[in-house]
């Protein structure tokens, strides 16, 4: 983790970050068709590659699919296990021209999928067939997104290690566009309200149906247009607000989350430490004032090649 984070400054690749938000939840939308459902939508997600993002294996009637988005080369990679492959370019162009090239690449590798035509957490989106809009691509500007990705994967699974009970995968959620993890105390939450733009309720409820502590890295959209840092507990414990988390991070109010700005930890004299100490202070926090049994849930964080101790 020694090598230095690039930029993001989102007004310099917003339209190419809806693009490729865009893009990402039409492979996504892919996966969540095929794929049997799993706890808090985790069978929906995407994962970090060194090359860019993977569904990972997709259970097909006709056979196993996978979908990569080589973000360094700029394509997207369709293959089977018998054999058969397809590359779809990423580059300017319109939504609806990818979304009907994909469908054709599907049915050409003899794995035909129907998939929900809508975006997903985006007020007032229009449906990929019809977004006919040429987009541009700022290539650069992906490869440097995809780094940042990596980078911070590296984090996440470092401190996903500290932690004993039930933990989420580190993974890439299409719909609100954000890597992210999340530890859970092991009790269930009080029902969700709903109400998430573009996201079915039964899906939120079902999402945030246990107690949890989640962080997680977003690189910014219309309504926050900087690159942060978030966490924040569901339920939120008394007191949250209030807690003792050191700055740079804050407390935004509206959104109900701790933040750290990307930047700040792009300048920082110790990038790893500052978002090892923004993660760690988020979940005590959480596990402090929620009154988890940090206990038998915790343990020492992981090195290579050295088992746990029991």
């Amino acid at each position: 983790m020694t090598q230095a984070l690039p930029p993001l400054d989102w007004s310099g690749w917003r339209e190419t970050a809806q693009h490729l938000h865009l893009i990402t939840q039409m492979v996504g939308k892919i996966r969540l068709a095929r794929t049997p459902w799993l706890n808090h939508g985790w069978h929906v997600a995407l994962y970090p590659t060194a090359r860019g993002l993977t569904t990972g294996p997709i259970p097909c009637a006709e056979a196993t699919l996978q979908l990569d988005l080589d973000l360094q080369a700029g394509a997207l990679l369709l293959a089977t296990d018998g054999g058969s492959e397809a590359s779809l370019p990423l580059g300017p162009g319109s939504i609806a021209d990818f979304h009907a090239a994909l469908a054709g690449a599907l049915a050409a590798l003899g794995t035909p999928v129907t998939f929900n035509g809508v975006p997903s957490e985006i007020p007032g989106a229009v449906p990929f067939a019809r977004d006919v809009e040429s987009r541009p691509w700022h290539g650069e500007a992906v490869r440097d997104f995809h780094r940042a990705l990596l980078w911070i994967d590296r984090g996440f699974q470092q401190f996903r290690t500290g932690f004993l009970g039930k933990a989420s995968p580190v993974h890439f959620f299409w719909g609100s566009f954000d890597l992210a993890v999340t530890r859970f105390s092991g009790r269930t939450a009080p029902l969700h309200p709903g109400g998430i733009a573009g996201l079915p309720d039964a899906v939120t409820c079902e999402a945030y149906s246990h107690e949890e502590a989640s962080a997680g890295f977003w690189p910014g959209n219309d309504a926050f247009p900087k690159a942060a840092f978030y966490a924040y507990g569901y339920p939120a414990p008394a007191g949250y607000a209030e807690a003792r988390i050191p700055a740079p991070a804050y407390y935004d109010a509206g959104l109900g989350e701790w933040l750290l700005d990307y930047d700040a930890v792009r300048s920082a004299e110790d990038p790893q430490a500052l978002l090892r100490d923004f993660l760690q202070a988020s979940y005590d926090a959480v596990a402090d004032l929620g009154h988890w049994d940090r206990a038998g849930l915790e343990c020492v964080p992981g090195v290579p090649r050295r088992p746990r101790q029991v």
